[in-house]
């Protein structure tokens, strides 16, 4: 074999090549080249009835990409409208679902109104503020009572968890005033809420159940019912 053999040969191959940049563009890439190119065929395709089990066929293809997915509802429905899509909306075949258009697809959602609030007191959260609502609007009696007493714990403990370690429970009462607009009033009360201990029990509990996976869990060298430090021991298993 010569030399110049060999060199119109491999200038038949560099011109045979083909780059994905020169290629269609892929309208859903996930599916690949090989069923778009299916889809072109079936769209070319000019008897109606071989038109439509060409895209039978297509279906069955896109379905077996996604086994995981069989189970899923109106699974079939997106696979229709997939198939639409990636024909560019030429593809001429009855589907058992309504045909979606062009027009539709390309419709923008409404903008997504986020609650704005700004409160004054945020560790305490907008359910806190939503709960005192609901409690203003209940007639006086023991439910209610009980409520109140749950929303002044409930805030007591959220006070904990992005403030200090103790608090008063007169400063929860007048939080608790301020925030109803002077309708729940437990300043002059006499019942006392739940004890700063227990409190940072429940918040050290809730957090180790909710930390990441690798995240160390929370540690504290406190004793929780006397409040002091607990003495740093030795480690002695490595010492003769």
């Amino acid at each position: 074999m010569n030399s110049k053999y060999k060199k119109e040969n491999a200038n038949d191959v560099v011109h045979h090549l083909e780059y994905n940049a020169e290629r269609s563009h892929l309208i859903i890439p996930e599916y690949g080249r090989h069923l778009q190119k299916l889809i072109e065929q079936a769209i070319a395709i000019e008897d109606v009835e071989e038109r439509n089990k060409a895209a039978k066929y297509i279906i069955q293809v896109m379905g077996s990409l996604n086994p995981h997915l069989r189970d899923v509802l109106d699974f079939q429905h997106k696979l229709w409208d997939q198939l639409f899509i990636m024909s560019d909306f030429r593809l001429e075949v009855e589907s058992p679902y309504p045909i979606p258009s062009r027009e539709v697809l390309q419709l923008k959602p409404d903008v997504l109104k986020y609650p704005q609030n700004f409160p004054k007191y945020r560790y305490y959260g907008n359910n806190i503020k939503y709960m005192i609502d609901v409690a203003n609007k209940w007639d006086d009696g023991d439910m209610k009572n009980a409520l109140v007493k749950v929303i002044a714990n409930h805030m007591k403990k959220s006070y904990l968890s992005w403030n200090k370690d103790t608090v008063k429970d007169d400063v929860i009462y007048e939080h608790l005033y301020e925030l109803s607009d002077g309708k729940l009033n437990m300043v002059d009360s006499t019942e006392t809420l739940l004890n700063t201990t227990d409190l940072l029990r429940t918040n050290k509990r809730i957090s180790n159940k909710i930390a990441p996976v690798g995240q160390p869990k929370i540690q504290s060298n406190k004793n929780l019912k006397t409040g002091k430090s607990k003495p740093f021991q030795k480690n002695n298993n490595n010492q003769k």
